[in-house]
């Protein structure tokens, strides 16, 4: 990657680097370091290991302290929505993360710029490069930024599948059914993609996609979610 389409990255992430090498090396995948047969700390997976700490502490005194009341349950609950592999993956295509990355030929090839565990995995190792570089500070201000915000969004992210069976039971259609069948299975088993609909009543609203079934219903609930507050569909009786 040239040093324009680095500097070009910082524009959009609004930190500019000191050290541009710990932003390279937060960009690359290992699928990439692999093919160069580049050591192991050449990928972003130290980086990303730092920048999930640094994510979990700011995330945590955020909630904290703007939830004074909060018990710690729910504290927990919410910290997990907020930086959930969705949630990140969402705030890394807000900077257009996937377009910046250096992956390996295959990974490119099978779509890794688009898919959630890559981007996730790379924004944490992101976050771990500007703590390194500028510390705490920036760090903070690039996660409040991108992470901590649109709150209700990323609670939606972490469990729409319980949130549309609440929007369901509101709704007085205490007898629904909601189901999640498969509807394609693709790639070897350490990378798996599943890609399921959600059916309420056998009437089929959104797809999702995901490495897990539990991923992918998510997702397909997470849409089927914005269809119904859209109003583009109406949730039909059980007969």
């Amino acid at each position: 990657m040239s040093g324009q389409r680095l500097k070009e990255f910082q524009k959009i992430t609004g930190y500019t680097f000191q050290n541009e090498n710990l932003l390279k090396n937060a960009l690359t995948h290992s699928s990439f370091a692999n093919e160069k047969h580049w050591q192991y700390n050449a990928n972003n997976e130290r980086l990303e290991f730092l920048g999930d700490a640094v994510l979990e502490l700011v995330s945590s005194e955020f909630i904290f302290r703007r939830n004074p009341k909060m018990v710690e349950g729910k504290m927990t609950k919410m910290r997990a929505s907020l930086v959930c592999e969705m949630s990140l993956a969402d705030a890394a295509r807000q900077i257009r993360l996937g377009e910046y990355l250096y992956l390996g030929k295959g990974e490119y090839r099978t779509g890794g710029d688009k898919r959630d565990s890559i981007l996730s995995d790379a924004f944490e190792a992101v976050i771990g490069a500007i703590y390194l570089d500028g510390g705490f500070e920036p760090a903070g201000t690039f996660i409040r930024t991108f992470v901590l915000s649109d709150i209700e969004k990323k609670q939606l992210f972490h469990d729409s599948k319980t949130i549309l069976q609440e929007m369901i039971q509101e709704k007085d259609h205490e007898n629904t059914c909601i189901t999640y069948p498969v509807v394609s299975e693709r790639g070897p088993d350490h990378d798996k993609q599943f890609e399921v609909r959600c059916e309420i009543n056998g009437i089929s609203y959104a797809k999702g996609t995901g490495h897990t079934k539990k991923a992918a219903e998510q997702k397909a609930a997470y849409e089927t979610i914005l269809l119904l507050r859209n109003g583009e569909y109406n949730v039909p009786e059980k007969h």
